[in-house]
């Protein structure tokens, strides 16, 4: 698209614009001595796109950014399909709606709100910000048709999104997303899209707040979840929210349970859209957990808990001579290991069972590329172990699936990427359970005597030591494109079965939804169709390989499983798994390209 294109687009859009601060900033931008100079080709290179996780983008003027104009005309799109998708009732039963304490989210909120009562569908809006689990629990709670949470998780402050939920309190996928995207397409430009003044459409019932019910109902039911009453409750915590919305009610979850030694980072407590003490906002980061490391050191605390800003994550950290921090952070793959383990075994209080699984077991789910650990926990427990593509909306419906189909009860999913949620009360990602029931397994090891990272260890001792790692295979331009594209063809049509000193038992190619073994024998493959290979080797270990979804790379997942041998210092099979792991890598890397 040339300047002039562009230039005309960019008009027309502001003229269509109803947010004045809007069409400012792009009048401002055509008014630029050289406007090919400024971003307006990027606000206009297309539109945000509507997908299984919304929308998400930078706040901005225009198409391509996240805005009052957008939202306008998203939520007209989601009105159109629920009316037409979701049955009898959908408009009676209505829309949750929450938000965090980005910049813009009350107003775009509000705006979602406002669409939803014009178009006849009641809507349930939060009176103050919000956690993200706390609104997926108000959709089924109230029995919603859908929801919608105005959140850009732990993406940089420029940036806002549109997460959207349907009736089973899921994230939506396949084929509700499309059809939402297609009614998108034909929504009339932002400035015709109806609406109605908020205290109009709360005057005449369309708009209902919600607030301190819901979240009191919510806290109650995060209290039951806990798989024991007893345990050191006296146990001191460093919380952290990482200036987003989970403080009030993760305090609240933790006192509810008993636990009252707990103080926030005092400089991270309140929402603050512009994230002042951190460069990004994802306690994954480096420096991200700094200010709550030094609260700790100085309090002399047992347990570092951090959520990201709409508290569907969960971080944690823990005491430790060896680091120079004094604290060592787990991995999303060792606290879930952690947790999945502890829920299957009561607590900790069970014998481990070795029966076969049976139909009503209980289940567990993990995505692809996160530690087959907790496989390997489950089968040994006799428990149900399942895996599904990246993202939590496939654990919930998964889950959802599997009840329907075979009764089995799910207890426990997460993914690597620090995202975990406890029973069937939210049907996403829930940092404030998954925080209260790790301070809870923390307070039972420390009753009986010994630690978590002593019992992480005795978890490895028992079903072996699991390390993963990710190399990121980076091409530029449009040949890049095509070699990355080459590379996944040439590793499905001719899949390497050895790599380095491994044997590969068998393939999963998600793309053609089969599994292929050593023999030669195919097996269906029960999940979406994506473009990822599974390398299942021989040793326990794995290898998975993927494009990724929105940058010119190939990501590589490796996850090596080594024994500990009897008597053997823990850091002596580290360093060899670190060693294996480095082999497998660097032979699969050569393999591929």
């Amino acid at each position: 698209m040339d300047l002039a294109d562009v230039i005309k687009q960019a008009r027309a859009w502001a003229e269509a614009d109803p947010d004045p601060a809007a069409r400012a900033e792009i009048e401002g931008l055509l008014a630029a001595p050289d406007p090919s100079k400024t971003d307006l080709a990027d606000r206009f290179a297309g539109s945000l796109e509507f997908g299984t996780a919304g929308l998400r983008g930078v706040i901005g003027a225009g198409p391509n950014r996240m805005n009052r104009a957008v939202v306008l005309r998203t939520t007209w799109g989601l009105a159109r399909h629920l009316l037409d998708a979701a049955g009898p009732g959908a408009a009676d039963k209505g829309v949750a709606i929450g938000y965090d304490g980005r910049r813009m989210s009350k107003e775009l909120a509000e705006d979602t709100a406002c669409v939803l009562a014009a178009a006849g569908v009641k809507a349930m809006l939060f009176d103050d910000v919000v956690p993200t689990p706390a609104l997926a629990f108000a959709v089924t709670r109230l029995g919603c048709a859908a929801g919608v949470m105005i959140t850009a998780s732990h993406n940089p402050p420029e940036y806002n999104g549109y997460k959207a939920y349907w009736g089973n309190g899921a994230q939506i996928v396949p084929p509700t997303d499309t059809g939402i995207a297609r009614a998108i397409e034909s929504a009339p430009p932002a400035k015709d899209v109806p609406r109605l003044a908020l205290a109009e459409a709360t005057s005449k019932g369309l708009v209902v707040t919600l607030g301190q019910d819901l979240e009191s109902a919510y806290l109650a039911e995060v209290k039951k979840l806990g798989a024991r009453a007893d345990g050191d409750r006296t146990i001191s915590i460093v919380y952290t929210p990482m200036h987003g919305v989970g403080d009030k009610l993760c305090r609240l979850a933790f006192e509810q349970a008993g636990f009252t030694n707990v103080v926030s980072v005092p400089e991270q407590q309140k929402p603050d859209g512009a994230f002042p003490t951190v460069e990004f906002p994802n306690p994954e980061e480096k420096g991200a957990m700094d200010l709550a490391f030094a609260l700790a050191t100085a309090r002399k605390a047992d347990l570092v808990i951090a959520n990201d800003p709409d508290a569907d994550r969960l971080a944690v950290a823990l005491p430790s001579d060896t680091s120079p921090t004094g604290w060592v952070q787990l991995t999303g793959n060792q606290v879930g290991a952690l947790l999945g383990h502890y829920l299957l075994t009561g607590g900790l209080s069970s014998l481990e069972r070795a029966t076969k699984p049976k139909v009503g077991d209980p289940l567990v789910i993990a995505s692809i590329v996160s530690s087959p650990m907790l496989g390997v926990i489950a089968h040994a427990l006799g428990a149900q172990y399942d895996e599904v593509l990246t993202g939590f909306k496939w654990i919930a419906n998964r889950a959802l699936e599997r009840k329907k189909k075979s009764g089995e009860h799910f207890v426990f999913g997460f993914e690597e990427a620090l995202g975990y949620t406890v029973g069937e009360l939210v049907r996403d990602k829930d940092g404030v359970s998954a925080a209260v029931l790790f301070a809870e397994l923390t307070a039972v090891l420390r009753a009986s005597g010994t630690t978590v990272l002593a019992h992480l260890e005795g978890l490895y001792r028992r079903y072996g030591l699991f390390v993963s790692s990710q190399v990121n295979l980076t091409r530029k331009g449009a040949a890049g494109l095509a070699e990355l594209r080459a590379i996944m063809q040439r590793l499905r049509d001719n899949p390497p079965w050895t790599i380095g000193d491994h044997a590969v038992a068998g393939v999963r190619d998600f793309l053609r939804q089969e599994t292929t073994l050593a023999d030669g024998t195919k097996r269906p493959l029960d999940l979406p169709k994506s473009d990822v290979l599974a390398f299942e080797l021989a040793s326990g270990s794995r290898v998975i390989a993927r494009p990724s979804g929105t940058e010119p790379k190939a990501k590589f997942y490796f996850d090596v499983r080594e024994r500990i041998r009897s008597g053997e210092p823990l850091a002596d099979a580290e360093a060899r798994a670190a060693a294996t792991m480095k082999a497998l890598a660097d032979a699969f890397v050569a393999l591929a390209t």
